[in-house]
């Protein structure tokens, strides 16, 4: 339905979207998730030519949306979008509203509109708001209608800008009902949403984006039970970090200590919990040691909200190999101090930076 080829945009020298391929199939719903600021809304603005892309090829039904000659506003119809501040004309009616652009674009007599709208408001539970006007409204029912009035266009394809973000928390619910329930009738979506359970429960794919990139890109369980990537994993788990950076082996291990005893206090860890990441951290900066002549290294510590799980990550750009495989008999005995505090060890080198993480037992 939608093929993305290299798709970049920047304003001046801020650049939002870099190199982005990818493709979106017909009756397939693709959620979108990411820290703000990362070009999520760019990038449906894009697909939807709201927002020019600064290069790249983007293909609907096969046809270059990007050529000059191509008719944009009968592109729009095909692809139609709801945003998350309703965009309704507030001097019309519900009903109105709706059977404005039918008429007006598609040619369609007022008397059909009307019966095609009528069929809409209720298939979104709002027959009985037709003649209302947007501002007798509550939120929930205003994207409701903001919903009904681009199904009226018949659309393949319906992206949707953050369509809950503005709303009354009891208000969600309404509007995800409805998104569910096209999702349900084979509707091809692409959803930027903050709603994760939402997005697990209506996607069939699932783009992480970070850094203007679509970071990692899978089934709903890879992206939120078994994340590949670290900014991923972070992300889904709302893991809080604090960072320090080691320069030489003469760092202050002092200072080090006095900010994850700030961090367990911040987030609530108990004190023995905190005294396992200072004991576990100490023995593996030992194991460093030797090797911080010729490296810099950065010590993660985080908590994630989801799970409760507390974690030491090491992080290096030089190659220097788990240094829990390697020793005599004093590490010997740091090894089994590390593995008694511990519930789970890793090891791996990703994008050039090798990472050792640890998560710490809590008590």
């Amino acid at each position: 339905m939608i093929k993305i080829e290299h798709l970049s945009k920047s304003y001046g020298n801020l650049t939002v979207l870099k190199d982005i391929s990818t493709e979106i199939h017909k009756g397939e719903v693709v959620a979108i998730i990411g820290p703000s600021g990362t070009g999520k809304s760019t990038f449906l603005r894009c697909l939807n030519l709201l927002d020019r892309p600064t290069g790249g090829a983007i293909h609907v039904d096969g046809q270059d949306i990007l050529n000059k000659h191509t008719n944009v506003p009968k592109i729009r119809q095909k692809m139609n979008m709801v945003f998350q501040s309703f965009n309704l004309f507030s001097h019309l009616t519900v009903l109105e509203n709706l059977i404005l652009a039918p008429i007006k674009l598609r040619g369609v007599s007022e008397q059909a509109a009307k019966a095609r709208s009528m069929d809409l408001l209720r298939l979104v539970g709002l027959g009985e708001k037709a003649d209302f006007f947007p501002q007798e409204l509550s939120g929930g029912q205003k994207q409701r209608v903001a919903i009904a009035r681009c199904l009226a266009m018949d659309p393949e394809v319906i992206l949707f800008d953050e369509p809950t973000s503005a709303l009354d928390p009891t208000m969600v619910s309404e509007v995800l009902s409805v998104i569910r329930r096209l999702a349900k009738d084979g509707m091809t979506m692409a959803i930027v949403t903050h709603e994760m359970d939402f997005a697990r429960d209506v996607a069939n794919r699932v783009f992480y984006m970070d850094q203007g990139l679509i970071y990692e890109e899978g089934t709903p369980a890879q992206i939120f039970d078994n994340p590949q990537k670290e900014r991923t994993r972070v992300f889904i788990n709302r893991v809080r970090t604090c960072r320090y950076d080691i320069n030489s082996p003469d760092f202050d291990i002092y200072a080090m200590n006095a900010q994850i005893e700030q961090f367990c206090d911040k987030h609530n860890l108990t004190a023995k919990t905190c005294s396992n990441l200072l004991l576990v951290s100490e023995e593996i900066l030992q194991m460093y040691k030797p090797l911080l002549h010729d490296c810099k290294l950065t010590v993660v510590v985080g908590y994630a909200e989801k799970t409760g799980q507390v974690e030491l990550l090491f992080e290096s750009a030089t190659r220097i190999g788990n240094v829990l495989e390697v020793g005599g008999e004093e590490d010997d005995l740091a090894l089994i101090i590390v593995r008694n505090y511990a519930e789970e060890i890793d090891y791996q080198v990703v994008d050039g930076t090798e990472r050792l993480r640890l998560v710490v037992k809590k008590t």
